[in-house]
């Protein structure tokens, strides 16, 4: 669905093309903008930076204003190639405004200190990226905020927690490595009849494949080292809502906590934004690949991945997103210690923890795994996560049943 321009109060015109379009903000108005064209041009302001097709890196710390008041101070506020990605992204995901951090972590960590307070609770799905947990459940003990972890499939688990004290409903749909969803509508239906803040990780789907603000979401963050970077040479994270909300994070979490992205991270992320769409459809289209051989292997006991018709929230899946990205789980037949030498010997896959890059990776969290904590997680034993990345896909599933073969399991 093409993204509906509209201009801000006060928001200054800028050129694209010979015709005058306003900053990007709302949801209807005059352009109509594809996102294959927001991440190609939106921002970039060519009369401002002298012609210049990329935008240059303002990399300094510092703005004086003797003669001229254009807005800038100090770049850990803000910054004029950090304001470009923001623009991009804001429009990618259908907001008001955006608001770029220094890490995914920074992005996630200053959403959920806006919208809690002492004594606050949140709600969130149990299988949650780990760091998210750690923080909800460890750090914020010390300021008196509760949080529980429920299963992400069912609404109903989210209402029966809800208490006088519940700020913020916290997502994560398709949910770290078990790749379940919400029914995003239903859940901030819910939460507004409660006064509840909702706050989305969209990274998985990315802005391509999913807009949660289109069905009431508050807040969606993103870590921006996945595939809004795209090449695994940043570290980023985004935050994108209303502008007043994105104007006390500016000032207050961003500014104050000192998490701002860095202008030369800046300039990377909008070089990885610039060839998104193209990326994207081949990361869904090599995933899905991948997905459908692991589906059919006979070493293969299960796949978790949302493309597939087999998943049971496939229909939820077509309803919220658009597409589907690289990232999968899957439980091969085998011991650990046949999981292992099957990880060892795959030659197009690298071992590593993160993923959305351009490289095909595998990471373990189901090796070794303690019943307790896989109980506490919903994580089960023997989980392999893959990432697909940009590389021949047959190499890839090539690469994959020799190793899957070699386990003679």
């Amino acid at each position: 669905m093409p993204y509906k321009e509209g201009p801000l109060s006060g928001a200054a015109p800028y050129h694209f093309f010979g015709k005058k379009v306003f900053r990007v903000g709302g949801h209807r108005g005059q352009e109509t903008w594809s996102k294959e064209d927001i991440c190609a041009h939106l921002g970039d302001d060519y009369d401002r930076f002298l012609g210049a097709v990329v935008p240059p890196i303002f990399q300094n710390s510092l703005f004086t204003r003797k003669t001229v008041n254009h807005g800038y101070t100090y770049t850990r506020v803000t910054n004029p190639t950090t304001e470009i990605a923001e623009k991009k992204i804001a429009a990618l995901e259908e907001g008001e405004e955006a608001k770029c951090f220094a890490s995914g972590m920074a992005a996630i960590t200053s959403a959920l200190l806006h919208a809690l307070e002492q004594g606050s609770h949140v709600i969130c799905p149990k299988s949650v990226y780990t760091p998210t947990r750690g923080f909800l459940e460890t750090y914020l003990t010390r300021f008196g905020v509760e949080a529980t972890f429920v299963e992400s499939e069912s609404v109903e688990a989210f209402e029966r927690e809800i208490r006088p004290n519940t700020k913020v409903i916290f997502l994560e749909s398709p949910v770290s490595n078990l790749f379940s969803l919400q029914d995003l509508g239903e859940l901030s239906r819910l939460a507004r009849a409660h006064n509840i803040t909702t706050i989305i990780d969209n990274t998985w789907a990315t802005p391509m494949y999913q807009n949660p603000i289109r069905f009431g979401i508050d807040l969606v963050v993103h870590s921006a080292s996945k595939y809004l970077g795209g090449h695994s040479d940043i570290v980023g994270g985004v935050v994108i809502g209303r502008k007043e909300t994105m104007t006390e994070m500016m000032h207050r979490e961003r500014g104050m906590l000192g998490g701002i992205m860095d202008p030369h991270q800046s300039w990377l992320l909008l070089r990885g934004l610039r060839t998104l769409p193209i990326r994207m459809r081949q990361h869904q289209e090599n995933g899905m690949k991948v997905a459908k051989f692991l589906e059919e292997h006979p070493a293969v006991e299960r796949v978790y991945y949302p493309g597939l018709p087999s998943h049971p929230q496939y229909e939820l899946g077509r309803k919220q997103m658009t597409g589907y990205s690289g990232l999968m789980s899957f439980v091969p037949k085998g011991n650990d210690e046949q999981i292992w030498a099957f990880i060892k010997s795959l030659r197009f896959f690298e071992e590593g923890p993160s993923w959305g890059g351009f490289e095909s990776l595998i990471n373990s969290p189901g090796i070794g795994i303690s019943e307790e904590s896989s109980g506490r997680t919903g994580i089960p034993s023997g989980l392999v996560r893959i990432s697909i990345g940009l590389e021949q896909v047959d190499s890839l599933i090539d690469d994959l049943d020799r190793g899957l073969r070699s386990m003679k399991v």
